[in-house]
C-alpha cells in the first residue's frame, strides 16, 4: 500500500514536470533552431504590441515573399507580391505586413485598404537610387502640373490611392529617403520630372501615419492629399539644414478634411508643416479645401522657412485650422500665410495658441505677394480672401522682428486678433518690430507695441473654438501579434 502510494505521488511529479516544460516552449520568446537543409537557422519569436485605430486579422512578414534585409538587394518586387497577396483579406478581417529587423531597400510600391505595414524598431527602409524604380506619375489636377518640372512626377516610396482604413506605423523605425541625390539633380536642373515624396495616399479616407522617424527625403516627407480622417501623430522628420535639401517639408495636408497632427519632432529643410489646397486656377476649379485641422505638441526647427505654413498654394481654400502647444526653435517664421494675386481662395478661421518661439527672423508674417504662379494663365482678378486670424498666448525671444504684415492693395486681410504676446527682441533687432500694410484687426497685451493697423482693445483674449472635432476622438485599440522572423 505505501509502495502505491509513493508510486503515485512520483507519476504526479513527473505530470506536472512535463506541464511546466510544455507551457514553458509554448510561451518562449527567444531563439529557436529550425532545421534548412543541414544548416540550422535560428529564428526570432517576438510579441509585439502597438497602438492603432484598426487591428488586423492576417499576419504575414516581409521574408515570406523573398525579402531580403541587406541593404543592396532590391525589395521592390517583395513589398508587391506580399501587398497583392495580403489585399485578398481587406474585407476578411484586414491584413499587416510586418518589417523584421535589416535595411530594406526598395523602390515605390503601393499599398492597399484595410491594411497596416509595420515596421519593427531595427527596421530601416532604403529608397532606391535607380530611378527606374520609381515611376512616373501625372500631375496632381488641382495643380495642373509638377512642382518641379511643368510634367509628372515620380511617384511616392510608400503611395496609395483610393483607399479605406491603410495604416503605416512602427516602433519608432526609420524610413530613410536617401534624398542626397535627388537634391543634386534638383539643384543643377537636370530633372525632367517632380522628385517623389516619401508617403503619398490620394483619395482616401481613415490614414494613419505613426511612431516612424523619416530621413533625408527627396521632397515632401509626409502628403496626404484629397483625404479626409487622417491621423499623424509620434512622427520625427530630420532633413539635413547645412547643406540645405530644398523643399523637405514635413507634412503637408493638402486638400483634406479631418486631419490630426500631433506629437511630431520636425527639423527641415522648408517648411515644418505646410497647408495646401491647390495652386492658382487648377485649385479654385477643383475647389477641395483643407479644413478642420488640428496641429498639436509640435517641436520645429525650420531655419529658412515656418514653423506652420498657410499655403503658398492655397486656391482651393483653408479654414477651421487649429494649432497649440507649438515649441519653435531657431526658425524663420512662426506663423506665416503666404498667398498672391491670382491664388483666388481664401484663408480664414486660423486658431493658435500656447506657442514657443526661440530664435527667430520674424514670429508673425503674412504676404499677400508670393508669387511663384503655375503657369501664366493664371486669373489676375483671383483675390484671396485672408480673415479671421487668432494668435494667443504666446511668447517668444531673441527675434529679429516681431512681425511683417502684408496685405494686398485693394483685398486687405482683414480679423486679425492678436492677444497676450510678449516678444523679446535680439540685440540686433530690426529698429522698426512691426510692419503692417493693407490689414485690419486689434490686439490686447502685446508687447512690444503693435503697428497702428492693429490698436490696442480691451478684450480678454482672441477667439479659439472650445468644441472638439470628430478627429481628436478616433479611438485607438490596442493591437498585437507574434512576430517570427530570421
Amino acid at each position: 500500500m505505501e509502495f502505491c502510494r509513493k508510486n503515485s505521488k512520483l507519476q504526479v511529479m513527473k505530470l506536472l514536470l512535463l506541464v511546466v516544460v510544455l507551457v514553458g516552449l509554448i510561451s518562449f520568446e527567444g531563439v529557436e533552431c529550425r532545421k534548412k537543409g543541414k544548416k540550422k537557422v535560428k529564428v526570432l519569436d517576438e510579441y509585439i504590441e502597438y497602438s492603432a485605430m484598426s487591428c488586423r486579422a492576417h499576419v504575414a512578414s516581409l521574408t515570406d515573399f523573398g525579402g531580403v534585409g541587406d541593404g543592396i538587394t532590391s525589395n521592390t518586387n517583395a513589398f508587391k507580391a506580399a501587398i497583392e497577396h495580403l489585399g485578398q483579406f481587406s474585407y476578411d478581417g484586414g491584413s499587416q505586413l510586418f518589417v523584421p529587423p535589416g535595411q530594406w531597400l526598395t523602390g515605390s510600391f503601393n499599398l492597399t485598404s484595410h491594411f497596416t505595414l509595420f515596421l519593427h524598431k531595427d527596421a530601416v527602409l532604403l529608397a532606391s537610387q535607380e530611378e527606374s524604380e520609381w515611376p512616373v506619375i501625372a500631375p496632381l489636377p488641382s495643380y495642373g502640373r509638377g512642382r518641379d518640372a511643368a510634367g509628372g512626377r515620380y511617384i511616392s516610396l510608400i503611395f496609395g490611392t483610393n483607399l479605406t482604413d491603410v495604416i503605416v506605423t512602427g516602433d519608432n523605425a526609420t524610413i530613410d529617403g536617401q534624398g542626397a541625390l535627388w537634391w543634386q539633380k534638383f539643384k543643377k536642373g537636370k530633372l525632367k520630372y517632380t522628385r517623389p515624396y516619401l508617403i503619398e495616399i490620394m483619395y482616401s479616407d481613415q490614414v494613419q501615419i505613426s511612431n516612424l522617424t523619416f530621413l533625408n527625403s527627396p521632397s515632401w516627407n509626409v502628403h496626404p492629399v484629397y483625404s479626409s480622417n487622417v491621423i499623424i501623430k509620434g512622427v520625427t522628420i530630420l532633413a539635413p539644414i547645412v547643406p540645405i535639401s530644398p523643399n523637405t517639408d514635413g507634412i503637408n495636408p493638402d486638400s483634406c478634411t479631418n486631419v490630426l497632427i500631433e506629437d511630431c519632432y520636425i527639423v527641415s529643410g522648408d517648411d515644418c508643416v505646410a497647408v495646401k489646397s491647390g495652386w492658382d486656377e487648377y485649385g479654385i476649379s477643383f475647389a477641395m479645401p483643407t479644413q478642420h485641422l488640428v496641429i498639436r505638441r509640435l517641436t520645429c526647427i525650420s531655419p529658412d522657412s515656418a514653423v506652420i505654413a498657410l499655403g503658398s498654394e492655397m486656391s482651393g481654400g483653408i479654414q477651421d485650422v487649429r494649432a497649440e502647444d507649438i515649441l519653435a526653435i531657431n526658425s524663420e517664421s512662426g506663423i506665416r500665410i503666404k498667398t498672391a494675386v491670382g491664388r483666388g481662395g481664401f484663408v480664414k478661421d486660423i486658431f493658435v495658441r500656447r506657442m514657443t518661439m526661440k530664435t527667430m527672423k520674424w514670429a508673425f508674417w503674412m504676404t499677400g505677394n508670393y508669387g511663384s504662379h503655375a503657369d501664366n494663365k493664371y486669373d489676375p482678378n483671383a483675390l484671396p480672401v485672408i480673415q479671421g486670424i487668432s494668435y494667443t498666448d504666446m511668447v517668444a525671444d531673441n527675434v529679429t522682428m516681431a512681425a511683417r504684415l502684408e496685405g494686398i492693395d485693394g483685398d486687405p486681410f482683414t480679423g486679425i486678433c492678436i492677444s497676450n504676446v510678449t516678444i523679446g527682441m535680439a540685440r540686433k533687432a530690426k529698429k522698426v518690430p512691426w510692419t503692417c500694410t493693407n490689414i485690419s484687426g486689434i490686439t490686447t497685451g502685446v508687447s512690444p507695441k503693435p503697428c497702428d493697423s492693429l490698436p490696442e482693445q480691451e478684450v480678454t483674449s482672441c477667439p479659439y473654438p472650445t468644441d472638439s472635432l470628430a478627429i481628436e476622438n478616433v479611438e485607438q485599440k490596442l493591437c498585437s501579434f507574434r512576430a517570427n522572423y530570421k
